[in-house]
């Protein structure tokens, strides 16, 4: 899908961010932290992460130090860090993490300048934190495997046991748990029950979300649900993970076409929080969106004026359901889970 000299741009920009980390060092943080610097605590892909963060300080000469991990786990680690964190910068790869942190009290209220650079539907009306990218749900498909008139019409449609053994999932991930917190908040919690139901009776449960496309590519199973940029990316490369596959988009504002949102936001308790709020500044502006747009993450941009990677639908055509992330209850959803006997 993706024309020759989008490929090579896509290679090119790749190549240049693997250089420039390899010519200038790594950021990450392994061991004691450096009170004296910007610190990132980041669950965003690590190269992206890497890669605003040298140019942030080689524009700014602020010094930068990362320590990565899961959503999950960064945000619980921030909350029982409380005040004493040692957090500037939080970024997620998901809202619901942020959210967590946000409830925690813990999230100082973003420059609103910084808020204006990006499109309305990509911070919480909170203005507690800012997206910093955007990732569509999809449902990945083998067509020699199921007809294009027999796919669902509704994520919600999975529940069913006619479609038992049928789906795929990567159920236990920060990403599939963002999924779910958009039914809680579209359908409520007794569809979102019932749905997790019909999950665990029916659909097949993979390590993540790139498990779940080699599954559908090799006929494992003829659907399964993920985020887009999975697929971009493979198909940008050698598609093996890919090939046999295509994408539905539900579209419609069902719950199925949810947008995540990637958030970035400032610790209340920041000791350098002018320099936080100029990294989220930085990130959002059109500099640091194009860096995005340009990487190998194919994720969206949600920069005003910034335009995403050619090869991936356009961000305003997926009809995605209007959903406040500051509405998307984490907790919750991991509740119902395990409840449900999928956690």
């Amino acid at each position: 899908m993706l024309a020759r000299r989008t490929v090579l741009v896509a290679l090119a920009s790749t190549a240049a961010l693997a250089l420039a980390a390899c010519g200038s060092g790594s950021l990450e943080a392994k061991g004691s932290l450096d009170p004296e610097k910007l610190t990132i605590y980041s669950a965003q892909h690590e190269n992206l992460t890497q890669a605003w963060a040298k140019r942030f300080q080689e524009k700014t000469g602020i010094k930068v130090q990362i320590r990565y991990g899961s959503d999950s786990s960064m945000g619980a680690q921030i909350v029982q860090e409380g005040a004493k964190s040692p957090a500037d910068v939080f970024l997620t790869e998901n809202s619901p993490a942020m959210t967590t942190v946000q409830r925690a009290g813990l999230l100082a209220p973003v420059d609103p300048a910084t808020i204006a650079q990006v499109g309305a539907a990509y911070h919480p009306s909170s203005n507690d934190w800012v997206g910093i990218a955007a990732r569509s749900t999809v449902l990945v498909y083998n067509p020699s495997k199921i007809s294009e008139s027999q796919l669902p019409k509704s994520i919600m449609d999975l529940a069913d046991p006619a479609w038992k053994g049928k789906w795929g999932a990567a159920a236990g991930g920060a990403d599939f748990q963002a999924i779910v917190s958009a039914i809680l908040a579209t359908q409520g919690e007794q569809k979102t029950a019932a749905w997790l139901k019909g999950l665990k009776d029916g659909a097949q449960v993979y390590q993540n979300n790139i498990a779940v496309m080699k599954a559908v590519n090799a006929g494992q199973v003829p659907v399964g649900i993920m985020y887009h940029y999975y697929w971009y990316r493979d198909q940008a490369l050698t598609k093996a993970g890919s090939k046999n596959t295509k994408l539905l988009y539900f579209r419609h504002q069902d719950p199925g076409a949810f947008v995540s949102i990637s958030g970035g936001g400032v610790l209340k308790s920041s000791r350098h929080a002018a320099n936080a709020q100029k990294f989220l500044a930085f990130v959002t502006s059109k500099e640091g969106q194009q860096m995005l747009a340009t990487s190998d993450a194919k994720e969206y941009a949600v920069g005003n004026g910034v335009a995403s990677d050619k090869a991936l639908e356009p961000l305003d055509s997926l009809e995605a359901p209007k959903v406040d992330p500051y509405t998307l209850n984490g907790p919750k959803v991991i509740e119902l889970m395990t409840q449900a006997g999928i956690l």
